[in-house]
């Protein structure tokens, strides 16, 4: 398991990576996710069969291109002169080529097919199964150089009774080909094997050295291009010194080929390098298009360690952070309203608030304490989650806010921390709506209060530790008129200045029934009750 922290002035964010049990399609929006055994398994089949085929492909153009080159620049118009073009040659040239391509189906079949196999179990690769994985392209690069080499050293040994031009034509022919042969087997590997690599970095990304963009574009250009050109101006240069190719060659059709050569491979290793850039930054644009639309459930695939496996790497680690935040903020939205949160996150934490003029509705429940008494605290637990479920809904539904939480009451604000149209008709309608949802609760009786009025609504506390809260009359008010609504038929009570404040469809359902003197309060309070209560 990997672990990356980031850190942003006092709050951390910790993401961690888990080493999976299975591997799965890394990136949600590619069109090639696979969701059954047998499409992996298929995809395994078909990555290899494709693998074998672009390296025996490479090998064979390759080794013809040599052998044809070796003979046409050779040659030699003077009959009596020697000539490579020999049974000897050729046959030993189509021999070596035969046990090349026998060698390296064998070296294939031994570097790729553990990874094909846990790949199409689509089972996470061990360490060693991993670092195994990774390092196929390179050994694979090595026995491409080896069989070249052997090969050059072949056709030197058969031909060493012939003279030094002879030989160095040999080594130099053998010597470009092999190179630039190398390079298009590295790219092919490279862009074949990407869904290996991928699957095995995605167990768990490793450090280890890759050529960047820039050193890829280099050694292509320099493999596949500068080499095939340079041997075209050696050719050139050599009909003026006449250093190694004979003086009565015509090397017309030796410079056509490594043209030719220098096009089609040029061509091809650009177009895989450019593959290898392109298809992982598409990814990471595709994947980001998912991340702005609000779907952090996305990853991609790491395809090595260089700038570009660095970038997927960094994305995913980026992506891992915000569904982090994310979650966060949902909690702390679900702890205290996602309103308020999305205030704290604006206002940086900052103490202090403003006045507002808000409507507060108090709930809370009737014999909690006999209830905790005689029941089991579980089922305690239930009875509070159900009744606490229904005032949270309603009081949603309305544009509430609840504020607080105390034991198994509930305080409710309408008309902050957001404006509400009409917070005085909001928090009457909620209080009626609960009226006739919590009806449905057998072991549960409640009292609920209305009240409205100037509070302060604003972060209290300290910088280390605070809360978004309301102070003022109509709290402590819509507290008392809790208490009493208890004893009374209807359950509710609101005061009168609600009613007043409402708008005229809401205020039509309810009646003043009298006035009262709260406890704690001095001056009288006219209340009302729901019209259709029947005193």
């Amino acid at each position: 398991m990997s672990t990356t922290t980031r850190e942003s002035g006092s709050m951390a964010t910790k993401v961690t990576f888990a080493r999976p049990t299975r591997l799965s399609v890394p990136i949600q929006v590619l069109d090639r996710a696979m969701t059954s055994p047998a499409d992996w398994k298929r995809t395994a089949i078909l990555l290899r069969v494709r693998y074998s085929a672009g390296l025996i492909t490479a090998y064979t153009i390759g080794g013809v291109e040599v052998i044809v080159i070796i003979a046409l620049l050779g040659r030699s118009n003077n009959r009596d002169a020697p000539s490579l073009l020999t049974v000897e040659n050729i046959s030993a040239g189509f021999i070596m080529l035969g046990v090349a391509l026998c060698i390296a189906a064998v070296s294939t079949t031994k570097f790729v097919k553990p990874a094909f196999d846990w790949y199409a179990r689509q089972d996470v690769p061990t360490p060693d199964q991993q670092q195994s994985a990774l390092d196929i392209t390179r050994r694979q690069t090595l026995v491409h150089v080896g069989l070249w080499t052997v090969g050059g050293c072949v056709l030197v040994l058969l031909n060493i009774t012939e003279n030094k031009k002879t030989l160095l034509l040999i080594a130099l022919a053998v010597g470009f080909g092999g190179a630039a042969m190398a390079c298009i087997g590295y790219l092919v590997s490279e862009a074949t094997l990407r869904p290996i690599i991928a699957a095995a970095m995605a167990a768990e990304p490793v450090e280890r050295p890759a050529p960047g963009v820039m050193q890829r574009l280099v050694f292509t250009w320099m493999l596949c291009t500068a080499i095939p050109t340079a041997a075209i101006c050696g050719i050139v240069v050599d009909q003026y010194t006449r250093l190694v190719i004979p003086e009565d060659t015509n090397v017309q059709a030796p410079v056509l080929l490594l043209a030719m050569t220098s096009l089609g491979t040029g061509l091809l290793g650009t177009i895989l390098v450019s593959k290898s850039v392109s298809d992982p930054v598409q990814d990471v644009g595709r994947a980001m298009g998912e991340v702005e639309r609000g779907n952090t459930d996305v990853r991609v695939e790491v395809h090595d360690s260089s700038e570009i496996g660095r970038l997927q790497m960094g994305f995913n680690r980026m992506v891992a952070g915000v569904a982090e935040r994310e979650r966060l903020q949902d909690l702390f939205g679900r702890h205290v309203g996602h309103d308020v949160a999305s205030r704290a996150m604006e206002q940086d934490g900052e103490l202090g608030g403003d006045v507002r003029y808000v409507a507060v509705l108090f709930i809370d429940l009737v014999g909690s304490t006999n209830l905790a008494a005689t029941r089991p605290p579980t089922e305690v637990a239930t009875v509070l989650n159900d009744f606490f479920r229904i005032v949270v809904t309603a009081v949603d539904d309305h544009g509430g806010l609840i504020n607080k939480f105390t034991g198994d009451a509930a305080l409710a604000i309408f008309g902050a921390p957001e404006a509400v149209t009409d917070p005085a008709a909001a928090a009457l309608a909620t209080a009626r709506t609960l009226r006739s949802s919590l009806s449905s609760l057998d072991l549960v009786d409640f009292g609920i209060g209305v009240s409205y009025g100037p509070v302060f609504a604003g972060n209290i506390g300290a910088e280390q530790r605070y809360e978004y809260t309301v102070i003022g009359d109509p709290v402590n008010e819509a507290a008392r008129l809790t208490e009493l609504a208890k004893s009374r038929r209807s359950r509710i009570l609101v005061a009168a200045q609600v009613v007043s404040a409402a708008n005229p469809a809401e205020a039509a359902h309810w009646k003043s029934r009298g006035r009262t003197t709260l406890r704690g309060r001095s001056r009288r309070t006219v209340y009302a009750e729901p019209l259709d209560v029947v005193r």
